[in-house]
């Protein structure tokens, strides 16, 4: 079985999280990543999160050279690395070959830089005429606001989000799971292979520009939470949500669930399951607008029946009677879910040379084809690993020509013994 991407190629200037998460996922569909990383900077910025995995195990800080952050572990895995120094000519000219061979460039630079680096679309394009170049930025690679500064908190305050969760008065409220470094690069893979069909179909590639604040701020909209509140519904709900009545999170006796029943079938299972059909021909209930209107006294109902019950025994009940409900989980159980180890939708992370320690999983790609396969087996590389191979088998440098670059500094591997000095120091 192939995978889809197999035969593209891809060059990674990217750091942190929301660039390389894209091209992981592109490295996952079967694309060559060639992850271009900072000499003067330790390679990507993720090498250096805590914690690190080494010989024995986890660890808050990195103790030996071979020490790997879990970050780097998850997000380099099936790709190669190179060190290159694009603020030496030397440097852009190396990347310039490399765009000769490329397929796609993804970068996530603040706006402004790679043109001053002289490596923006309108200088490769001229390299390449079907290159996909894919920027991914905080506010927008042609906005004209490159000095703002894009973390995913920062997108999570100016989106509006963090005031879609939690109770009316409640401070904002922020999402544990970086959504706004995760949602960016869905759309900037789904806008790069989009660009990739039809550059195939014209042989013109074009530049792909996608923002994190757009990105979120575009899902935030997809509720229409200004005429929600205009009909009376507040913006934040907390547990529950009324116009969806009954639906929300309900405490047992020993743990949480989770239940969706808007719909008449699912909300008359809900009523059969606590003990009160009774309630099935009752004006305030037997409608959907109805419940609506009385949400809060049907989710005090609920509540009351399932803190009397174990989270076993609620569940059990309601799903003898149809009603769509779910335990709440903590993150490492629902990793450790067969269903989705199965599927490759979790697997297990593998340092490079110590192997797999237990309980470390990490994102599979949660796509499963009919036909073609996926893959992110391949462990992170080491900060230059690939670069004479590149070189070597890609580029046709000659030995001279690379031991050349790598004597002055453009190219190459970091030492060992310097990373291990800048550890200690």
């Amino acid at each position: 079985m192939s995978r889809p991407l197999e035969g593209k190629t891809v060059i990674d200037l990217t750091s942190a999280l929301a660039g390389p998460y894209a091209t992981l996922l592109l490295a996952g569909l079967g694309a060559r990543v060639i992850k271009v990383e900072n000499p003067a900077r330790g390679g990507d910025s993720s090498r250096n999160n805590s914690p690190y995995v080494g010989s024995d195990g986890l660890s808050v800080r990195r103790r030996s050279a071979d020490d790997m952050s879990v970050s780097m572990m998850l997000r380099g895995r099936g790709k190669q690395s190179i060190v290159l120094d694009l603020k030496r000519a030397e440097g852009r000219e190396v990347l310039r070959d490399l765009v000769r061979h490329a397929d796609v460039l993804v970068e996530n630079y603040s706006s402004g830089v790679a043109g001053r680096l002289g490596i923006d679309f309108a200088a490769l394009r001229e390299v390449n005429p079907r290159l996909v170049y894919t920027s991914i930025s905080g506010f927008g690679a042609t906005s004209g606001q490159g000095d703002r500064k894009a973390m995913d908190t920062i997108i999570q305050a100016l989106s509006g989000v963090m005031l879609t969760a939690g109770e009316p008065n409640d401070p904002p409220v922020r999402f544990g799971l970086p959504i706004g470094d995760l949602v960016a690069p869905l759309f900037a893979v789904i806008g790069t292979l989009a660009a990739v069909l039809e550059a195939e179909r014209t042989g013109e590639g074009q530049h792909v520009d996608v923002s994190m604040l757009g990105a979120l701020t575009s899902l935030v909209a997809c509720e229409p939470f200004d005429a929600l509140e205009s009909v009376g519904f507040p913006l934040r709900t907390g547990a529950h949500v009324p116009r969806l009545a009954p639906f929300g999170t309900f405490a047992t006796k020993d743990g949480w669930f989770a239940l969706c029943a808007p719909t008449d079938q699912f909300a008359a299972g809900v009523l059969e399951a606590i003990g009160r059909p009774d309630l099935l021909d009752s004006d305030d209930f037997r409608t959907r607008d109805a419940r609506v209107a009385n949400a809060d006294r049907l989710h005090g109902l609920i509540a009351g029946w399932a803190a009397e019950r174990t989270q076993a025994e609620a569940l059990a009940a309601l799903e003898a009677h149809g009603a769509p409900a779910a335990a709440v989980r903590t993150t490492a159980e629902a990793v450790r879910d067969p269903l989705v180890v199965a599927r490759g939708e979790v697997v297990p992370l593998v340092h490079p040379r110590f192997g797999h320690f237990d309980g470390l999983y990490g994102s599979g790609l949660p796509i499963v084809f009919s036909r073609s396969t996926t893959d992110l087996s391949t462990p992170a590389p080491g900060l230059g690993e690939h670069t004479d191979a590149v070189l070597r088998d890609l580029l046709g440098y000659t030995p001279d020509r690379i031991a050349e670059l790598e004597d002055a500094g453009v190219v190459g591997r970091r030492p060992l013994d310097d990373l291990a000095t800048s550890l200690r120091a």
